[in-house]
């Protein structure tokens, strides 16, 4: 990206935000996207005493059944994106793929946060990986392809394996493609569409972890321990807390996060997924994506710190002094995928175990239905 790196991303109307005084107990919380994680959102603002109302496309998303207000229309509905602004005191987002253009409208109207300027970066995976190389941190090695040419010659260059990805709308393996041999180049590019897309080398990694940051208005951040993390089929299967993981590469990744969230000037909680990478001369960490939001990875501290990251995300959209979250003990997390919530009621006994089930009305392969967490050993 052009300019000072360093430098924090910042808009007249984020400048603006950022000296607004902070809502009150009793204000409404906008909240885009209706799934879990806008579930769990609203759950924390209940605690804290505030409101919450979710707008949503899908009239049986799970987190309608936790607020006492909604609006159920399509992202491009102006005139209810205007309704539902002018009933919220504050706005933020569960998920990243928000619109641009709902995005400035609600920011034209009430304070919304992330920026919708860090929604740009992230949701273009060029655009994200070119602002961490300006930074200064380290990725896979990357190329952007928009041609089938264009990949051959880029695969040329970086060697097989390698991963084809669309620059936009990936998450949880979707979009993107492993390319093995020369053979599965063809089919990679006709299975994501021909669009746009990103190559990157592939990196054998020791592990894979992930740091939770919230920042506030006052740009003071806070990171929760740092998360070691285990992907069946490119889904989130385990998450333990804390990593394991040498206490040098644990601070270089906080310090990492810090980074990346003052660089957006950033407001609320962001998750940054990295790799630990070991070499000759040692381990390092490639950042692996940026996830401007709550993040399935940081479901443990629901139940295995003081304060979880929904609480610390409402906190600072809210304007309110950021937790110092502290951890129970060691944490496992398991996602409930597909058909797994059936098995809920033996878990349900299991010591130091707690179930969350999101309420989702169908269940398919894939799909998160819920996650456990279990506090495998209590701090002392």
């Amino acid at each position: 990206m052009p300019g000072d790196p360093n430098r924090p991303i910042q808009s007249n109307i984020s400048r603006n935000k950022l000296h607004m005084r902070h809502i009150k107990p009793g204000a409404t919380i906008g909240i885009l996207g209706g799934g879990q994680l806008g579930r769990m959102l609203a759950m924390a603002a209940a605690r804290l005493g505030l409101q919450c109302h979710v707008f949503t496309p899908e009239p049986d998303a799970c987190a309608l059944q936790v607020v006492p207000r909604r609006t159920v229309a399509s992202f491009s509905d102006k005139a209810a994106l205007r309704r539902f602004a002018s009933d919220c005191d504050v706005i933020t987002y569960e998920f990243e793929n928000v619109p641009a253009e709902t995005a400035a409208l609600l920011a034209s109207r009430k304070p919304l946060f992330p920026d919708p300027r860090v929604l740009k970066t992230t949701q273009d995976r060029l655009i994200e990986k070119n602002f961490l190389q300006a930074l200064g941190i380290a990725t896979a090695p990357f190329a952007p392809v928009e041609t089938a040419a264009e990949l051959n010659q880029e695969i040329d260059s970086m060697g097989l394996p390698a991963i084809l990805k669309t620059r936009r709308f990936g998450y949880d393996g979707k979009g993107q493609a492993l390319i093995r041999n020369r053979k599965d180049v063809a089919p990679a590019w006709q299975r994501l569409g021909g669009r746009p897309c990103l190559l990157e080398g592939f990196v054998k990694f020791e592990r894979e972890i992930s740091v939770i940051v919230a920042r506030g208005r006052d740009g003071k951040a806070i990171c929760f321990d740092v998360t070691e993390n285990k992907h069946r089929h490119h889904i989130l299967q385990m998450s333990l807390v804390p990593a394991r993981i040498p206490q040098q590469i644990d601070a270089k990744a906080r310090r990492i996060a810090f980074r990346i969230a003052n660089a957006f000037d950033y407001v609320g909680v962001l998750a940054v997924e990295m790799f630990v990478v070991r070499n000759a001369r040692g381990r390092t960490l490639l950042v692996n994506e940026i996830a401007p939001r709550v993040h399935n990875s940081g479901h443990w501290t629901i139940d295995g710190a003081s304060a979880s990251q929904f609480e610390q995300h409402i906190r600072a959209v809210a304007g309110w002094p950021l937790s110092k979250p502290i951890r129970h003990g060691t944490i496992r997390m398991e996602n409930l995928i597909g058909l797994e919530p059936d098995t809920s009621s033996k878990r349900l006994a299991a010591p130091g175990t707690a179930l969350h089930l999101y309420g989702k009305v169908a269940a398919r392969p894939g799909r998160k239905m819920g996650h456990v967490t279990t506090i495998v050993r209590v701090a002392r």
